[in-house]
Parts: structure tokens; C-alpha cells; sequence
């Protein structure tokens, strides 16, 4: 039996979704009369393709998930979630400015989890030196969230459980 994650945390801009919510697109975000998510001036706004399969995939596997987000823009951040209704996914939301290191020390403190029980994916490099540090496995994600990423941390987090067992 492969050793799961007790919870697997993920940054928002450039990892759930292509942008930055604080600078590339226009909150307040709304959905138009198809039911596309629109920015305040008539941009579509999407998630990447396999966004949606991650997270149905890792719910399947009673794996619970959060996110941690540093960006300026909290609203708009937590406004996107909700129309594209992943809100139901997580158990908890971090999402504010400041230090990643932060955000996980309240997520242990909310959870109960240890760092060695999370995985974390974030496209900044400086995230995942940080977060490391803490004993979280980190997954650079360097062009979305993908289903072959989450497919490698689960394996790496089994992996490294196993050689310490």
C-alpha cells in the first residue's frame, strides 16, 4: 500500500490558474450569461486543463487539500475559487500576504498535520526553499498544475516514506 499525503496544499497564481490575480486580470470576476468566469472587463478566465482532474483525483483518495496564496488581492483570489467552485475542495484557505512559512505554520496549527504529512506545489522556487525547509515535500510547478505533477509527488511523498520505514 503506497503512503499518502494526509494533505496536499497548492498555490494559486501560475499554478491553479495562468495569471496573476493581483496584476494580469480585472476583479471583480463574474460569470457571463454562458457561465464562462469574466473579469470585470469581458476576459475569460480559466483554470489550467487539469486543474479540476487533480483535485477530483485527490478527493477520490480521501487526500485533503488546501491553499496558500501570498497574493495582495484576497478578494479576487477567494471570489475565483468560488466561481469556479473549487471552495468545496479545500479544508482550509491561506491567503494573504506574506511569507509561505507562515501560511503552513497556521495550516499544522489548523489541522493538526505535520510538514512530513503534506505535499506542497507552487510555481516559485523561493516558496518551495522555504516551505522545504519546514519538512514539507515541494513540487516546483513550473507551467500548471498537471496531473503527470501530482502523479510525481505522490510517488516521491510514498518514496520517501518507504525508505524511512
Amino acid at each position: 500500500m503506497m503512503a499518502k499525503p494526509r494533505l496536499v496544499v497548492f498555490d494559486l497564481d501560475l499554478t491553479l490558474w495562468p495569471f496573476w490575480v493581483d496584476t494580469h486580470v480585472d476583479p471583480p470576476f463574474t460569470k457571463d450569461r454562458t457561465g464562462k468566469v469574466v473579469d470585470s472587463v469581458g476576459r475569460k478566465i480559466k483554470l489550467y486543463p487539469d486543474v479540476v482532474e487533480v483535485l477530483q483525483t485527490l478527493k477520490r483518495d480521501n487526500i485533503q487539500m488546501a491553499a496558500a496564496s501570498r497574493t495582495g488581492e484576497v478578494a479576487g483570489a477567494n471570489q475565483l475559487l468560488s466561481l469556479f467552485n473549487l471552495d468545496a475542495y479545500f479544508i482550509q484557505k491561506e491567503i494573504y500576504p506574506g511569507s509561505k512559512v507562515t501560511h503552513f505554520g497556521r495550516l499544522k496549527q489548523q489541522t493538526g498535520f505535520q510538514y512530513s504529512e503534506m505535499i506542497f506545489f507552487d510555481d516559485e522556487r523561493r516558496n518551495i526553499v522555504d516551505v522545504g525547509k519546514l519538512g514539507v515535500l515541494c513540487i516546483h510547478v513550473p507551467d500548471g498544475m498537471t496531473m503527470n505533477l501530482l502523479k510525481e509527488g505522490l510517488e516521491r511523498f510514498a518514496d520517501s516514506k518507504n525508505a524511512r520505514s
